[in-house]
């Protein structure tokens, strides 16, 4: 595979990053769309958008969108959470299409996860309530079992003799920095604000995203 345009695609996410710290806001929303596409445009130029990759390729799609609803000046959380539901069953389906196996190490890296994300979800849902958005809690709930469904599948990777084990790290590693980034932001949102959010969410996000479709592309692709 040519890397270039992947290269490319990370290169304008640290730019998103440095504009995100600096508040250049122009900037800011040119990027943070731009560098989902190039990596749409990466897979699709290297003729990865076929089979399993094309369920990897549809959550980029969607991410896209989410990241759009997100960015305008009108309130579209709820579409912008939806959007990025989809991609992450998207994400799920294309980690579940291949026999997966189950071993005690693995058990051991979703069981603290699903902890931590369990924990972060009672957070969650008392900042709502402190926020008068009990409407949310249903999406949110759905969201955050979704998602976490979507990394723990990452991390069945790591078990599967189909995955090489870099190729799964990869792509585990890329799921739990979405994780961390939808993490960061709700909690930035509805729990309490956080010193550079906006960086943090937008860098954690990009390479969580990197990582998936990476990870993805060099065991199907």
């Amino acid at each position: 595979m040519d890397y270039r345009l992947f290269i490319i695609g990370l290169a304008v996410g640290v730019l998103n990053w440095v504009a995100s710290e600096k508040k250049w806001r122009l900037v800011e929303y040119i990027t943070k769309p731009v560098v989902i596409l190039i990596f749409l445009l990466w897979l699709w130029t290297n003729g990865a958008l076929h089979g399993v990759m094309l369920w990897f390729g549809l959550g980029l799609f969607f991410s896209l969108a989410g990241d759009v609803f997100l960015m305008l000046p009108k309130n579209l959380f709820l579409p912008g959470l939806v959007s990025f539901l989809i991609a992450h069953m998207l994400y799920l389906i294309g980690f579940n299409l291949s026999v997966t196996s189950i071993s005690v190490l693995i058990l051991f890296l979703v069981a603290p996860f699903l902890g931590v994300a369990y924990f972060l979800y009672r957070q969650l849902l008392r900042g709502l309530s402190a926020c008068c958005e009990d409407k949310l809690k249903l999406p949110v709930t759905i969201y955050s079992t979704v998602i976490s469904l979507m990394v723990v599948s990452a991390m069945f990777t790591l078990a599967n003799p189909a995955w090489e084990l870099p190729h799964a790290a990869i792509a585990s590693c890329g799921a739990v920095l979405f994780f961390i980034s939808d993490s960061l932001l709700a909690s930035n949102q509805f729990v309490a604000p956080l010193p550079h959010a906006s960086t943090l969410i937008m860098a954690t996000y990009h390479l969580g995203q990197a990582g998936i479709i990476l990870g993805a592309a060099l065991h199907f692709a």
